[in-house]
This record gives C-alpha cells, sequence and structure tokens, in this order.
C-alpha cells in the first residue's frame, strides 16, 4: 500500500497546474534536473489496521529544493505544494485514505544560494474493499 499511495501522491503533484513552476516532481531527488525540484525525502510505515481490514499509518516527507535569494522566497510554492497534498481525493486503486494530516516543516539555506524545505505528513490508509 505504501508504494501505491508513493505513486499516487506523485501522479497527484504533477496533474496540479499551480506547480508548474516545479521543474521536476519525482519520487526520490533528481539527479539532474535544476532547482526548482519535488521529490520524496522519506516515507515509514506503520500498521493501522482494524479487525477486518488491513491498513497502514504513512508519513512521508517531500523536500523542495530552490534556488533563491530571498527566505521567503518559495513560500507561495510550498502552500500550494500542501494545499494540493491535503486535497487528495479518498479512492484509489491500491488503497482507501482514511485522513491526511500535516505533521511538521523545516527550511534551511544551503550552499550556492540553494534553499531545501521539507514538508512531512502522515497519511492513514485503508486496502479498498
Amino acid at each position: 500500500m505504501e508504494n501505491d499511495l508513493r505513486a499516487a501522491l506523485i501522479a497527484w503533484l504533477r496533474a496540479d497546474p499551480a506547480l508548474g513552476p516545479i521543474n521536476a516532481i519525482e519520487e526520490e531527488a533528481p539527479l539532474s534536473t535544476t532547482p526548482p525540484w519535488l521529490g520524496i525525502a522519506a516515507s515509514a510505515g506503520i500498521d493501522w489496521g482494524t479487525k477486518d481490514r488491513a491498513g497502514r499509518e504513512i508519513r512521508i516527507a517531500l523536500e523542495l529544493e530552490s534556488r533563491i535569494d530571498a527566505t521567503a522566497g518559495d513560500s507561495s510554492l510550498l502552500s500550494a505544494i500542501e494545499r494540493r497534498v491535503l486535497d487528495l481525493p479518498p479512492f484509489h486503486s491500491g488503497f482507501e485514505l482514511a485522513s491526511i494530516r500535516f505533521l511538521r516543516s523545516r527550511s534551511e539555506a544551503r550552499a550556492d544560494n540553494l534553499r531545501g524545505a521539507l514538508l512531512e505528513y502522515r497519511f492513514r490508509i485503508f486496502e479498498p474493499l
């Protein structure tokens, strides 16, 4: 189910026109893409099932790397990413989404005028009926 969620999330993010300024939206950090790019930095899952239905609680951290001078220069892009993640539809072929919750974020300045931002979410999902 975790891989199904990762694939659905990447496809959902790629389909959003508001994220058009992002050069690549990938399952992991792209090797040769000019910033800005978005990728899954990490994911981990634990059991979240019931007596009659398998389920997982999956935490996914998304990383946005951008090249920007101002500290708040990518805030509108981060807001668009957050809105899109929280709007992920509930029904998919490999899982049913029960809830999404924003957990935390982190931002840092990097070498060569790069900025990194991490957004972490908790997804609770069930196997489809």
